[in-house]
């Protein structure tokens, strides 16, 4: 497929209220604004429909899900087509009674179809490819764990279920969700199927009882973080995350792009809806990765403890 080197990122970040429909209306208009500024792949925050439901633990929140292919998943799919954008949203997946997903799906407008990534098949509004979130966390305002199945593991030896890439008409793109931003064996294994843009919909806040020293502390972390993945990968991160008030939680927004060296080439306010828009020369990777050539340096025959959850007792757990 062939690929123009300037790539144009649409990140769509707002606040969101308990009524989803309003929360979907005005996630379309930014989409459109989105596309009216050029942007060819165009991203929302994570559960961008919903408020953040998982501040808390309600069984009646289980009624917020829907199927994929399901309303909104096809309204988007509609909206994709007519504005010929690729687009990743992140839902609520109700995909069995009793089993519901933190997913993104993909949809490609220009094409009718979306690529699969776990669990789905191509097909547009019919069907649809998808991430399911795979490291839920389970904190104080933070409860995902009640509410979110992890995405199904693959096959031994096999990564097609849950670390594919999707081949857009503009990128190759690898779509993770929050929580995954902190782990970096999800984005290494992303770069290793080819991705050149990791996506990561972002749903992250403080409590409101957090310090201003802590905020920061907080924010640079998350911040940090993700660029490290830029960096060690050579690829282009794009974070996208949501502003305003629910509940205990303060969104601090902020989403952000960084290039390959970990440079930010375009971040949000903290505090105000905003697209985003970012342009992103895919010729960067090649120079990074001739200049600081990481993936031909790993010594992928010395790193299998990677696969342990944890190895031996140093000195630390001896004074324990």
């Amino acid at each position: 497929m062939a690929k123009n080197d300037v790539v144009r990122l649409g990140l769509i970040q707002h606040a969101c209220s308990a009524n989803p429909k309003q929360n979907l209306d005005r996630a379309v208009e930014l989409i459109r604004e989105a596309a009216r500024r050029g942007a060819q792949i165009v991203v929302t925050q994570e559960l961008f429909s919903l408020p953040y439901f998982p501040a808390t633990e309600d069984v009646r929140h289980f009624e917020l899900a829907e199927p994929i292919p399901g309303p909104t998943y096809r309204r988007l799919s509609d909206l994709a087509a007519e504005l010929g954008v690729f687009m990743v949203a992140s839902l609520f997946e109700k995909r069995a009674v009793g089993i519901y997903h933190n997913t993104a799906v993909m949809i490609d407008g220009t094409a009718d179809r979306a690529e699969a990534s776990s669990g789905g098949a191509s097909g547009g509004a019919s069907g649809g490819g998808r991430y399911r979130k795979m490291h839920i966390p389970d904190d104080p305002g933070f409860y995902e764990k009640f509410y979110f199945t992890p995405g199904d593991a693959p096959a031994p030896g096999g990564l097609e279920d849950c670390w594919a890439i999707q081949q857009t008409p503009y990128a190759t793109t690898g779509v993770l969700i929050c929580w995954d931003q902190w782990f970096p064996e999800a984005a290494r294994l992303m770069a290793l199927r080819g991705a050149q843009i990791l996506l990561y919909p972002t749903a992250i806040a403080w409590s409101r009882d957090t310090t201003p020293v802590e905020q920061r502390r907080q924010f640079e972390a998350w911040q940090t973080v993700q660029r490290g993945h830029a960096i060690a990968n050579g690829v282009f991160v794009a974070a996208i995350n949501r502003v305003g008030v629910e509940q205990d939680l303060r969104f601090w927004g902020r989403s952000f792009v960084a290039d390959p060296s970990g440079q930010i080439i375009a971040e949000a306010d903290a505090s105000k809806e905003q697209v985003l828009v970012a342009d992103c020369d895919l010729a960067c990777i090649a120079k990074w990765r001739h200049d600081w050539p990481f993936l031909r340096d790993r010594r992928v025959d010395a790193y299998g403890g990677l696969l342990e959850r944890y190895l031996g007792n140093g000195p630390l757990e001896s004074r324990l």
